[in-house]
């Protein structure tokens, strides 16, 4: 049955039950019930399930035998060194061979849908109760069907079973490769570029939403002035579309850059970006739902419905931010103050649970878990982590890992099934060809005029070659899918989903085919070593200090770490990071006197016992600008002129030694067991800045 079902509404259900149920019962007794004919109901009805349980048995098979001949298929690629399609668009190619199959190679093998008027009730339902000869029947909502496909009902039960409710994708395929992406996150080079990442996440998706909307209304005019339109588009619709095809997700091209090793910087923007971004489209998109102006046309601009969609977004984002972060501080308390370390099954079961159970509580209070499970994973890798077993970080980090590879290249699969088992397609060639235009131009006015006025403040520029790889790299992948399938219900929604499906389609087959030549074309570096820093350029201090690689690795990291970031880091570093794990120094010796016994509660033993503190693998090396420093004799003199005692001393051997500050510095940034020297002045020469 498809009946048009959409809240659940028990109560008033009962005369529409019996109404409903009149013509059946009446075909019953023409037919000549009795005991007999009950028997055999009952019997069809259990082979009827057994046969319901045997479909669902090979549509979850179908899907593991498409993950593993993608594997096998990968391998192969891998060990070919083939880099011209990724194992997504792999994933996508068996996917349509098996949906094709399915859709043309499998019969119908049902027939016995027949449709009921329900013109007494306004509305549909979730739930609707049939009451057939005395026997209550649950019937749940599938969708609408527009009134000229009434006859044309999916009937093949086994495409049914392969097409799966949205929610599966939120609720169990989009946490794991949300979380990975926050817990694997290089802080290094994402903090560096932190500045130019929260540009091209907040205001550049902004700007290519509205972008993408406005050039999408006016093909959807145009469409209506050929005929091409036949049921009603909003400009809010354009805008949704634009909030779903904003959101990026270059997981072809960040492989590739990752198996050839390019460029850092380059890595760390675009990576950035695609992690913030999806967090930024799915609460755009809640926002502009969320858009109802007052009065008769709920389409029309309102601005005091526009500023209530404002404040839903800085609502919803805040919110979620906040609910990822403390569920991250909790976990990482109560794997400090409890011995869990000593039984790691359960430490790493804890882990998981708190991590995914993040994104649940997130959407059940309203707040969207994307967000929240995002940023639960930053703050477990840079808190929790620290206070897991040895065997513990090792199970998180291969098990986040392997289930982000099969949620993802599960959802790859099914996109190419969808393509031939969805029932709602509706492709129009005019939207499909705008949509692809406004596109390009949504992300070339989000790249372009963005890294101009970014470079006005950046000492190591985005340069044109990266503007030109990050303008190819906007590859639309599982996010924007997952968010045009989760509301399919109407005729505006359902174009969007079939063109979205179309996109993600070219992005990934033909400009993730393309990665490598472009990289080529471009002269962008590859065979970087991820702690090699770019050259030094005229716009940068060129600093001179001691005499290895590592110090001055670390000068020009401190300069070009964001602001933001260093303002941060001193009150991570002294409190919180003593507080919630094993690190950092002792609260003690950084809380006030009169806190003294808070101190000596919230301090961790191990931070006494140990005298190296825990390495993080990816740490920065943040500094104020003040510490740069030239040295002659006993005089230190700063880069803002100010001058001082030196507090460093001088060993017997002549090695110059470090005091207390700087040694606890390096200890928690991971510096300490490489001893770096310096011999006569440090020098640090300030060059002319050309840009």
């Amino acid at each position: 049955m498809a009946l048009p079902l959409r809240r659940r509404r028990l109560p008033p259900l009962l005369p529409l039950l019996l109404l409903a149920a009149g013509g059946l019962r009446a075909a019953e007794r023409s037919g000549g019930g009795g005991g007999s004919s009950s028997a055999m109901e009952e019997l069809a009805t259990e082979k009827e399930a057994e046969e319901s349980h045997r479909q669902d048995s090979v549509s979850l098979l179908t899907f593991i035998l498409l993950l593993t001949l993608t594997i096998l298929t990968i391998w192969l690629f891998k060990h070919r060194r083939v880099r011209f399609l990724h194992e997504t668009g792999l994933a996508m190619i068996y996917g349509l061979i098996v949906g094709v199959i399915l859709r043309y190679g499998t019969p119908s093998t049902s027939g016995h849908d027949k449709p009921f008027s329900c013109s007494q009730e306004d509305r549909p339902f979730t739930t609707l109760l049939v009451n057939v000869s005395g026997k209550f029947f649950e019937y749940t909502l599938k969708g609408e069907i527009s009134p000229g496909k009434i006859h044309n009902v999916e009937q093949n039960d086994m495409l049914r079973k392969v097409t799966f409710d949205p929610e599966v994708f939120f609720n169990i395929l989009l946490p794991p490769i949300i979380f990975h992406a926050g817990y694997s996150l290089k802080k290094r080079h994402f903090f560096r570029n932190l500045g130019s990442i929260l540009a091209y996440a907040f205001l550049g998706t902004a700007v290519s939403c509205f972008i993408i909307g406005n050039l999408m209304y006016g093909v959807v005019k145009l469409m209506k002035l050929v005929g091409q339109l036949s049921d009603k588009f909003y400009y809010t619709d354009c805008l949704l579309f634009g909030a779903i095809i904003s959101a990026t997700d270059p997981v072809t091209v960040l492989a590739i850059f990752n198996e050839l090793h390019a460029d850092v910087d380059l890595y760390a923007l675009l990576f950035g970006e695609s992690v913030l971004n999806d967090a930024v489209a799915i609460v755009l998109s809640s926002s502009i739902v969320a858009y109802q102006p007052t009065g008769e046309n709920t389409h029309a601009f309102d601005a005091a419905a526009f500023f209530k969609s404002v404040g839903v977004f800085l609502g919803i984002f805040s919110g979620s931010f906040m609910m990822g972060a403390v569920t991250g501080v909790v976990t990482a308390l109560v794997t400090k103050f409890t011995k869990l370390h000593c039984f790691p099954l359960l430490e790493t079961a804890l882990f998981f649970l708190m991590s995914w159970s993040t994104f649940l509580l997130a959407e059940a209070c309203g707040f969207t878990g994307v967000v929240a499970v995002l940023f639960c994973g930053i703050t477990q890798a840079h808190y929790t982590y620290n206070n897991l077993s040895v065997e513990s970080r090792s199970r998180t980090k291969q098990l986040f890992e392997v289930l982000h590879f099969l949620a993802e290249n599960f959802i790859f699969s099914y996109m190419g099934l969808a393509l031939f088992t969805f029932q709602k397609h509706i492709f129009s060639p005019v939207f499909i060809i705008g949509a692809f235009i406004a596109i390009f131009l949504g992300r070339a006015a989000h790249i372009y005029p963005l890294s101009f006025l970014l470079n006005l403040g950046r000492r190591h520029k985005i340069s044109w070659n990266f503007q030109h790889m990050m303008m190819f790299s906007g590859l639309r992948g599982a996010m924007a899918f997952a968010l045009a399938i989760r509301d399919t219900a109407t005729y505006s929604h359902q174009m969007m989903f079939s063109t979205t499906l179309l996109i993600v389609f070219f992005t990934v087959w033909i400009v993730g085919g393309g990665t490598t030549p472009m990289l080529s074309w471009l002269n962008i570096r590859v065979g970087v070593d991820p702690d090699q820093d770019p050259p030094p350029t005229n716009d940068s201090f060129q600093v001179l200090q001691g005499d290895g690689p590592d110090s001055e690795r670390r000068n020009r990291t401190k300069q070009e770490s964001a602001w933001l970031f260093r303002l941060w880091y001193s009150f991570d570093h002294n409190y919180l990071k003593p507080i919630l794990t094993h690190s950092g120094p002792p609260l003690t010796t950084t809380l006030p006197s009169w806190c003294g016994l808070i101190a000596r509660c919230l301090t961790s033993p191990q931070v006494y016992d140990n005298q190296e503190q825990l390495r993080e693998e990816d740490s920065d090396f943040i500094l104020n600008d003040g510490d740069l420093t030239v040295t002659y004799g006993d005089t230190t003199i700063t880069a803002n002129g100010s001058s001082g005692p030196h507090t460093a001393t001088t060993s017997l051997d002549g090695r110059r030694t470090k005091s207390s500050s700087e040694e606890a510095l390096e200890r928690d940034l991971g510096a300490a067991d490489h001893e770096v020297t310096s011999r006569g002045t440090r020098l640090v020469f300030p060059l002319e800045d050309n840009a």
